[in-house]
């Protein structure tokens, strides 16, 4: 029988050889993780053989890249891989990890709950978690802080964050809080911002998380941004990053110019309602922006000037206020249908 295929989607991969990053169509199956050069290849580039292979996430070992995560085979061979948003990464993680184990015992694979990193309590579900602290109307409040010249917005602090849990009932005490809140920093749930909170993270301490005021840190996915000083991880940004994450993911772009297809991960924001788009395997800086106010979004069978084996399908076009055309295809029907929901709405609502 073929093994069964649990997950598939973009992901960025780092070569084993020349060591730059590309980013990949990825199909996880029961024994082994294909990745593709094209959605669209019959063949693959390669496979991972998940028996006997280990998981490690987050991964560390790739410098300033955040969503990483590293498989190491039972021949010792290392693979990196890269995530476009903490969600994505967490869903991928889980379900290799749960083909690893199922591998292991012998057994069919079937999702199953796992524990992460740091040892929490079975009962405890971070992405249910973070889900709670994200929301808008109960969760912790994103604020403009300053310190030493420096503006943080969309920030908090660690001990808004120690209260939350506490107050919330989702700890007994602040020292159980503090695990919890440590293990959402491990997982990359939660940022740190500014030199205090940083510290902490790159210490060898159990509990990385600091329980202070003066200590700064933002949701992985918010509009975070720091005015009054530059640096890789800290930058100045333009009032059109300042909007609420509204949805974020990978999707296939075709050039204005040579009209080619390329994946491009896509920001999603509101409030001012723009769609950034970036090179996956790069850096923070977008390569374009798209802005959304009065556009139109449509679903589409046809794209002019595209070469027919390049399109796959779930196409969708974006007509913008200034009558500039982008064709973006999705990787399912159900994809798509999600992206043209989320960009109607803030081309709507957004300013």
């Amino acid at each position: 029988m073929e093994p069964q295929q649990i997950r598939e989607g973009y992901l960025v991969k780092k070569r084993t050889v020349l060591s730059y990053w590309t980013a990949v169509w990825a199909v996880l199956s029961e024994d082994g993780l294909e990745f593709y050069k094209k959605k669209t290849d019959e063949s693959p580039k390669g496979m991972i053989p998940l028996n006997g292979a280990t998981l490690v996430s987050p991964c560390q070992d790739c410098g300033n890249r955040v969503l990483v995560f590293k498989i190491t085979t039972q021949k010792k061979q290392d693979h990196f891989f890269q995530a476009s948003h903490v969600e994505e990464r967490e869903l991928w993680v889980k379900d290799i990890k749960r083909a690893i184990t199922c591998l292991q015992g012998g057994k069919k694979f079937a999702r199953k709950s796992t524990r992460r990193s740091i040892r929490l309590p079975d009962t405890v579900n971070l992405n249910q978690l973070y889900t709670l602290l994200r929301d808008q109307h109960e969760g912790i409040k994103e604020l403009k802080l300053e310190r030493e010249k420096r503006i943080f917005n969309h920030c908090f602090t660690g001990s808004t964050v120690i209260e939350w849990l506490t107050s919330k009932e989702q700890a007994r005490n602040r020292p159980e809080a503090l695990m919890l809140a440590t293990g959402l920093l491990n997982e990359g749930f939660l940022q740190p911002a500014g030199d205090i909170s940083k510290g902490g993270a790159e210490s060898r301490e159990k509990s990385v998380f600091l329980d202070k005021t003066d200590a700064f840190y933002y949701f992985a996915d918010s509009g975070f941004y720091c005015e009054g000083y530059s640096s890789d991880e800290d930058t100045l940004v333009k009032e059109e990053f300042r909007g609420n994450i509204v949805k974020q993911g990978c999707l296939l772009k075709q050039g204005h110019r040579r009209k080619n297809w390329k994946v491009r991960k896509f920001i999603l924001r509101n409030d001012p309602a723009y769609m950034h788009y970036y090179d996956p395997t790069k850096g923070d800086d977008p390569l374009g922006s798209i802005y959304l106010r009065g556009s139109v979004v449509t679903a589409v069978d046809f794209v002019p000037d595209a070469k027919k084996y390049d399109i796959e399908g779930n196409l969708f076009e974006i007509i913008t206020s200034d009558e500039t055309h982008y064709y973006l295809q999705a990787a399912t029907g159900e994809e798509r249908k999600e992206w043209i929901e989320a960009v109607q709405a803030v081309s709507k609502s957004g300013k």
